[in-house]
C-alpha cells in the first residue's frame, strides 16, 4: 500500500488529521515477573489477550506489581480506547465502556485516551476501519513479532466530520454492528446445534442405538448393545497400534510428505501443506514402521486430540510421533465404522479420561489401545457407515452454508463500517 492513508476522498467539509492530534496515546507496564517493585502491591492488569475482536476477556485476570503511582499512570477509564500492540491480534481494539478501579495495563496494549474534539465511540470505528484496510499491516516495520508501534498508532491517520456527525455515525454503528452480531450468534448458535445434531447421530448409530434387542455389556462406556455384537477394545480388532517419528525430520532436501496433527482435519488428510522430508530420514522412518498403509487410520494423540482420517491411497509418506496409525483388521472391522466409533461421545470421553498433559493434552498410544469399541458384524458396520455418510454430509452442507452465511455478515459489518466513517454514506438521517 504506497497510499499515505487508508480511506482516500472524503466529503468537502470533512478534514484530516492523526490520532496523536487529539488523542493521548501510551503503553502500559513493562512485564518484568522477576521484578519486585518497592512498595508495589499485586493488582489485576489488561493484557493483549484480554482484548478480543468484539468484547474484554476478563475472567481470570492475571496480576503483577503496581506502585500506587504506577496505578495512577496506567489506570483505565471510561471511553478510553484500549489496542493491541504486539503480537496475536495486533491491531484490535476496545472502547471501556466502565471506569476499572485498581486495574493497571501491560506494555503489549496501548491506551488512547481522549484529549480533544474528536469522540473516543467514533475514533473506536475509524481504528477498526483502519485495521481491516491492512494499512496497519502495511506499516508494520516489525520482522519477528508484528507490532503495532506507539508512534505507529499516533500518526495514524483519520478522517474528522463536525462532532455531531461523528455522534452520528458512531450511533448509527452502534446499532447496527449489534443488529448484525446478534445475526451472527444465532447462526453460530445454529452451527453449534448441528454438529451436536451431528455427534447424537454418530454416538447412536456405533452403539446400535437403533436397535431393540439390546443386552447388558456391563461396560461403563456402552452398558448396552444389541445382542449380535461384539464389544473389546482397539487392539483387540486392529493389527498395529503404534505412533509416528519421536524424531525432527530431514527437511533439507525435502521430498517425501512428513504428516503432523496439523494436517490432519474434518477427516482429510493434507499432504500438500506438511513438512517435506529428505531421501535418508524418509527410509530411517520406513524401517522404524511410521509409514502408514492404504486403509490404515491416523489418530491424533497430542493437542487436537481425536481428530482421524483413513489413509485413501497407497503413497509414500511417513508421520510424526503426534499421530498414532491404526492398522485394523479389514475382516472384521471396517476403517470407516471404526473412524466413526473413535468420534462418538463414548470414545471421547473414555479418551478425555485417559489424557495427560497440562499444557498440551495428550494420550498415550497404550491408552488409546485400550479404548473400548463397539463391534458389529461387518456387514452391518457397512450399512451403518452409509447411513452416517449421508447424514453427516447433509449436515456438513448446513454448517458450510451457515459458515459461508456468517463471513458474508462479517464482511458487511466491516464494509459498513468503512463507509460510515469516511463518509461513503451519509448516517444523518439514519438516527435523526
Amino acid at each position: 500500500m504506497t497510499r499515505t492513508d487508508w480511506f482516500g476522498d472524503l466529503p468537502a467539509c470533512w478534514t484530516r488529521a492523526i490520532v496523536g492530534y487529539y488523542f493521548d496515546v501510551g503503553l502500559g507496564k513493562m512485564l518484568n515477573a522477576a521484578k519486585k517493585d518497592e512498595g508495589g502491591v499485586p493488582a489485576p492488569y489488561l493484557a493483549a489477550g484480554s482484548i478480543q475482536p468484539e468484547h474484554l476477556a476478563l475472567d481470570d485476570p492475571k496480576t503483577m506489581s503496581f506502585t500506587s503511582d504506577e496505578l495512577t499512570r496506567y489506570d483505565l477509564r471510561k471511553d478510553d480506547i484500549v489496542v493491541v500492540e504486539g503480537g496475536a491480534g495486533y491491531g484490535r481494539s476496545h472502547l471501556l465502556t466502565a471506569d476499572m478501579p485498581g486495574w493497571g495495563y501491560q506494555n503489549h496494549v496501548a491506551r488512547i485516551r481522549r484529549a480533544g474534539a474528536v469522540r473516543p465511540g467514533y475514533l473506536l470505528y475509524c481504528l477498526k476501519a483502519c485495521l481491516a484496510s491492512g494499512y496497519i499491516e502495511a506499516n508494520n516495520r516489525t520482522a519477528t513479532l508484528p507490532s503495532l508501534s506507539r508512534d505507529v498508532l499516533r500518526a495514524l491517520p483519520i478522517p474528522i466530520p463536525s462532532s455531531d456527525e461523528q455522534l452520528a455515525i458512531a450511533d448509527f454503528l452502534d446499532w447496527e454492528t449489534a443488529r448484525i452480531d446478534t445475526l451472527i450468534e444465532e447462526q453460530q448458535r445454529l452451527i453449534d446445534l448441528l454438529r451436536e445434531r451431528r455427534q447424537s447421530a454418530i454416538t447412536n448409530y456405533v452403539a446400535g442405538g437403533f436397535h431393540s434387542d439390546l443386552r447388558d455389556t456391563g461396560s461403563q462406556w456402552y452398558p448396552r448393545l444389541p445382542g449380535a455384537w461384539s464389544l473389546g477394545r482397539v487392539k483387540s480388532f486392529t493389527i498395529r497400534v503404534t505412533d509416528g517419528a519421536h524424531i525432527s525430520p530431514e527437511t533439507e532436501n525435502g521430498v517425501y510428505d512428513f504428516v503432523s496433527t496439523r494436517d490432519v482435519k474434518a477427516g482429510v488428510i493434507d499432504y500438500a501443506g506438511s513438512l517435506k522430508t529428505s531421501p535418508e530420514s524418509y527410509g530411517y522412518m520406513v524401517r522404524t514402521g511410521c509409514r502408514p498403509e492404504r486403509g490404515d487410520v491416523l489418530f491424533s494423540k497430542d493437542g487436537t486430540v481425536g481428530e482421524t482420517a483413513i489413509v485413501r491411497e497407497a503413497r509414500e509418506f511417513v508421520v510424526a510421533s503426534s499421530l498414532v496409525i491404526i492398522s485394523p483388521d479389514q475382516a472384521r472391522l471396517v476403517p470407516e465404522f471404526l473412524t466413526y466409533a473413535l468420534s462418538s461421545k463414548a470414545a471421547r470421553e473414555q479418551a478425555t479420561s485417559m489424557m495427560r498433559g497440562a499444557g498440551l493434552p495428550r494420550i498415550s498410544v497404550a491408552n488409546l489401545a485400550r479404548l473400548e469399541v463397539p463391534l458389529p458384524p461387518v456387514d452391518e458396520q457397512r450399512r451403518i457407515v452409509a447411513l452416517l455418510d449421508t447424514q453427516t454430509s447433509e449436515i456438513d452442507a448446513l454448517i458450510a452454508e451457515t459458515a459461508t452465511f456468517i463471513e458474508l455478515a462479517r464482511e458487511r459489518r466491516s464494509a459498513l463500517i468503512t463507509a460510515a466513517v469516511t463518509g461513503q454514506i451519509d448516517v444523518r438521517a439514519e438516527v435523526a
